[in-house]
């Protein structure tokens, strides 16, 4: 079947978006990891599909496909780039939009044609809950890793984050303890890996090894989950701006009870069409 999509990306973090409201099919793992071949199909770091919503409440549905084909949970980058296509798409004209996702219902509010702020909801510490053995929950967790002991933050986006502070983001050795750090066993679903250094107490910059795609220009879950750990161990306060290799976002956390808010761009690539 030939399948209309869109390229976007969000920081430089791109996506394949594509409406199954308006056009109906079944996407299968194959499909999704030929759209994300950079050689043989469009290319991108997640497939993100449109879909009407099973809850009344809501507006829409969003899956989020990893590139190896493994749906997950949450996407703050592709959240932004969601609520863009839907508008330009005119599924819908609203300027704030409740979407049904694999990790929660969160909030889009467009701020302008390129840009769009995301509610992502409150984080998640509890280590059960990330999932993350652990005996109990804590400031930080020694994780041993090929050898060493990595001080590490543990918390879920929606979707399960450790973050490690570096002096050096440039040096920091994302390759080889990317991998390592998310098919660790104490994170029995993987995890996303971020590698954060602190330049001031309002802005970081920040690598992120995410699960079943790699390294990527951005992250935005990896984004809010490393101001969340820097706000909790008082490395940060207030609105602080992410440095990722792609582009900029602004994260803002009040503390415990309260959503975590990121700000941050998106862009139309390109449209086509596909056979699946």
């Amino acid at each position: 079947m030939l399948i209309k999509f869109t390229k976007m990306h969000g920081a430089g973090n791109d996506f394949v978006v594509i409406d199954l409201i308006s056009q109906r099919y079944r996407l299968s793992a194959r499909d999704v990891r030929k759209l994300a071949d950079r050689r043989f199909g469009v290319g991108c770091d997640q497939v993100l599909v449109v879909e009407a919503p099973r809850n009344p409440d809501v507006d829409f549905r969003y899956r989020i496909y990893n590139a190896d084909g493994s749906e997950v949970e949450q996407c703050g980058n592709g959240a932004r780039c969601f609520a863009r296509f839907v508008r330009d798409r005119k599924l819908t004209s609203k300027r704030t939009i409740t979407v049904e996702t694999a990790g929660g219902i969160i909030e889009l509010k467009v701020r302008g044609r390129d840009e769009v702020e995301v509610n992502m909801g409150e984080p998640v510490f509890a280590p059960e809950d990330i999932p993350f053995t652990a005996p109990a929950r804590a400031d930080s967790y020694s994780l041993q890793v090929a050898g060493q002991a990595l001080e590490i933050g543990a918390l879920s986006m929606g979707n399960p984050h450790a973050i490690i502070r570096v002096d050096e983001v440039d040096t920091a050795d994302v390759e080889t303890l990317g991998p390592l750090v998310e098919s660790h066993p104490d994170f029995p679903r993987r995890v996303n890996v971020g590698f954060m250094q602190v330049m001031s107490d309002q802005e970081i910059r920040l690598r992120v090894y995410e699960r079943g795609a790699g390294e990527t220009l951005a992250c935005g879950t990896g984004a809010c989950a490393a101001v969340v750990y820097g706000l909790s161990r008082g490395w940060l306060r207030d609105c602080v701006t992410v440095n990722l290799p792609g582009g900029k976002l602004s994260v803002s956390w009040a503390g415990e009870g309260s959503p975590v808010i990121m700000t941050g761009p998106t862009a139309v690539v390109f449209e086509g069409r596909i056979r699946l």
